[in-house]
This record gives C-alpha cells, structure tokens and sequence, in this order.
C-alpha cells in the first residue's frame, strides 16, 4: 500500500510545491514527477497481483469511521494508466509550448493527477465525493487557460459538473440516513432493493453521468473539450471522465441489489446504444477537428455504457473484460488523437476538418497517428478496440434474443468508420494542398502516435490480458 500512497502523494506533493515556489523548467519537475509516479504505480501493480487487496484505515479509526483507501489490481492498473498517460502528455506539453495554454497548465495537471490517484484508491462514498470536486474543480482550471475563449465553456462545465455534485450528493446522504454507513464493503452487505435505496442510487447515478458525460448528459463535453489548449482536451478525454464511470460501476457492481442492477442495466445499455447513434451523427457533421474528436469521445464512451449495462443485466463475466479494456483502448486513442488533431491544426493553420488538405504531404506522422488511433476506434483488428468490442459480442451471439444489441454496436462501428475517413478524405486529398503554417516538430507527432501504437500493441498480450482483466474486481 506504500507504493500507492507514494503515487498519490508525489503528484498533490508537487502541485503544492509548483504553486508555493514557482521554480523555473516546471515542466521538467512534472515530467520527472510524473516517471516516478509511474515507477510507484508498477510497484503497487505487482504487490497487489502477487497479494491482492491491501487495506488502509487512515488514523487507526474503526471501519465506518475511518477514511479507508483500497488497493485492488483494478486500481492499480488504473493508477498505472493514470500515471503514464500523465507522463507522456507532459513530455508533448514541453515540447509544444501553447499545447499547454499557459505555466499554470504544470501544478493544475498534478492536482488532476492527485484527485484521479485518490479517486482510484477510494473506498467509501463520501470520500470519492472529495475526489469527484477536486477531479472537476482542476478540469474546469485547466480548460478555462485556452483564454477569453474558453470562459463560457468552462462556466458551463463548472455549473453543470456542480449540479451533478449535489445529485451524488443528495444520493449519498439518502444512502446514509437509511443504512448509518457510507463505506462501500459495508453497503454491499447492507443494501436492500427497497424506495430509498432506489432514490439514491437514481441520484447518484444521474450525478455520475453528467460528470462523466454519457448520453443523454453529455451536453458540456464537447465544448470545453474542443475549446481547451490540446493537452488539457487529451487529458480530459482519456482520464477525467473515467473517473465518475468508474464510481458508476462500484455502485451497480457493488452496491446494488442484483435485481436492482438488472433492471437498470437495461436502461444503461440502451443509454449506451444512442450514445455511439448520436454522438457519431454529431462527429460527422462537426466542422472543426477538434468537434470531431469531442463528439467522438461521446460516442466512445457508449461502448462503455453499454459493457456496463449488459454486464449488470446478463451478469456475464466476459463482459467485465470488455468494460475495463474499453476504457484502456479509448484512454491510449484519445490521447493520440487529440494530440494528433493539435499538430494538425497548429502546422496547417486551420481548425476545420476541411482544412485538414495536404495533411499527408506536410504532417504525415500526425496524420498517421490520427489513422492509427482511430483504427482501435472503429474497432480494426488486432487493435485494443477489436478486442473489446469482440468480448462485448461473443455472449451476444451465443444468443439470438440479442440481436437489437448487435445491431446497435454495428451502426456504431459504421458512425465511427465515417467520420474517421472523413478526415482521413481530406488528409489525403493533394488538390490544392495547404502550406504548413509553421515547422512540423517530429518528435511531438512521434509523441502523439505512441499511444495509437501503444493501442494496437495490446493484441501482442492479449489472452493473459483479457484472463487477467475478467478477473479483476474491486
């Protein structure tokens, strides 16, 4: 458990220590921070698949009093991909300078990093309370440094990620003035399928999925992502809004009666099916790439909520291991592909998707990683994505009931196939190519296509992946 406090406390260590002294070469602080946070996460990885999970009552208070934090290998590997994705948008921030908007960009990320690491580590409902509100206070800092053109989107965000506070708040409150308890092992044990209950998880829910921006509550996203500087959209993408889906499924997966989950697994499910509908009809028609990529993120996020909601309607376990590899493969994409959009629009001086011409001759890495990234997106094999989406299918197929099911990921995968040649269309279009506007850095576009590789390399390790994956649990 030492290593994953040291995961926690190097990051909300260094955002204190960024704020305070202001030293100069803050990003090489936050990057050399970030490897060892890396380092520590690895450590906690191993110890918590070699011992399983590890306990901390924080003050020696009793279970009910005490702030208790939890290692599972789940929060582990979490706490890895947290770090690294961390690490890599660091090195791309110092290489890019206005990829970062402004210095506050460096003690704000490891404020972010701090609340994802607790989140992780959470074990009781009040404390991923704290979690959430620092989570948002620092995404909302972060995507308000694009500027005066920021403001609005970033209001919107902070407002809209209030309201859906003091729902999961109002749940919380409900779920203990029935049970007296709010730690999540003692509710398991507790919760009955009875109005309160109900009421609650119905809050907390709603709360979760607005800050996560699933659909139908995903109206903020698109604007503060596409409205803020390039690392901070990535890190939003990747990280921010997995953290609310995750307390989502400690809840259902936790918390919840069966038969209460089964019931609402089929509401999450067919939230899940519009979500990759809608949000890839409003990728298509967006006009700026970085639109695109947002809307997409809406649309990705569906196959999550759909894993999610079959995994609590049909309690099959295969499909444990589609949730958490979909939040891999989508985690590593995203980074790529908002870093690779960033390049594009910064050399070709133009923030539209039509703008994008000429791409191929002039930022071909770039264009690469975007290709690559999306890929997993679609669902090619043998990306990350084929393999979730493959898992997300088997127990489907096994049975012909399910076939509105299959149909809906189906159009999914064509929405997300369209607008990914869409701009792939413009990329390689050579009529009247745009000049670049500026020199083409290439280490930066090797930096944005390591995670599209990084994602389509999970195929190299995939039966020790999904096994370990399926078996994974809180």
């Amino acid at each position: 458990m030492s290593a994953a406090l040291l995961s926690l406390l190097l990051p909300l260590g260094g955002a204190l220590l960024l704020l305070l002294l202001r030293p100069r070469h803050e990003s090489r602080w936050v990057i050399a921070l970030n490897l060892a946070s890396v380092l520590a996460a690895a450590v906690a990885l191993q110890l918590a698949m070699e011992h399983g999970v590890q306990r901390l009552h924080i003050g020696g208070w009793e279970i009910g009093l005490a702030i208790r934090l939890q290692l599972s290998p789940l929060a582990a590997l979490l706490l890895v991909f947290t770090a690294g994705l961390h690490l890599l948008v660091a090195l791309y921030a110092a290489r890019i300078s206005h990829a970062a908007g402004n210095r506050d960009f460096w003690p704000l990320s490891c404020l972010l990093h701090a609340a994802l690491v607790a989140l992780w580590l959470s074990a009781d409902l009040f404390n991923l309370y704290v979690t959430l509100e620092l989570l948002g206070l620092a995404a909302v800092a972060l995507v308000s440094l694009a500027g005066h053109k920021a403001w609005r989107p970033a209001l919107n965000y902070l407002l809209l990620s209030l309201a859906g506070s003091l729902a999961y708040l109002l749940g919380v409150a409900i779920l203990y003035g029935r049970y007296g308890v709010l730690d999540i092992h003692l509710l398991a044990n507790l919760a009955e399928a009875d109005g309160a209950t109900r009421v609650a998880l119905l809050l907390m829910s709603l709360g979760l999925m607005l800050k996560a921006a699933l659909w139908p509550l995903h109206l903020w996203l698109p604007a503060a992502h596409a409205a803020a500087p390039t690392a901070v959209s990535a890190l939003l993408s990747a990280l921010v809004v997995k953290g609310p889906l995750y307390i989502l499924w400690l809840l259902w997966s936790e918390i919840a009666p069966a038969e209460l989950g089964r019931e609402a697994g089929l509401l999450f499910g067919s939230a899940g099916v519009l979500a990759l509908l809608a949000g890839g009809w409003s990728a298509l028609r967006a006009p700026l790439m970085k639109s695109l990529v947002a809307y997409s993120t809406v649309a990705q996020l569906g196959y999550a909520l759909l894993a999610l909601g079959l995994l609590l309607h049909l309690e099959e376990p295969r499909l444990h291991a589609a949730l958490w590899l979909f939040v891999l493969a989508h985690g590593l994409a995203k980074v790529s592909m908002f870093l690779a959009a960033g390049e594009l629009q910064s050399i070709l001086g133009s923030k539209r998707v039509k703008g994008m011409r000429g791409a191929s001759q002039n930022v071909p890495i770039a264009l690469g990683a975007f290709a690559v990234a999306g890929g997993s997106l679609i669902g090619l094999p043998p990306s990350g994505g084929f393999l979730a989406k493959w898992l997300l299918l088997q127990p489907l197929f096994e049975n012909p009931q399910h076939w509105p099911w299959v149909v809906g990921v189906l159009l999914g995968t064509l929405m997300s196939a369209a607008y990914v040649f869409r701009v792939l269309t413009h990329g390689f279009n050579r009529a009247r190519p745009n000049p670049p506007s500026i020199r083409a850095d290439r280490l930066a576009q090797w930096l944005a296509l390591l995670p599209a590789l990084l994602v389509w390399g999970l195929a190299l390790i995939s039966e020790p992946l999904l096994l370990w994956l399926g078996g994974l649990g809180r």
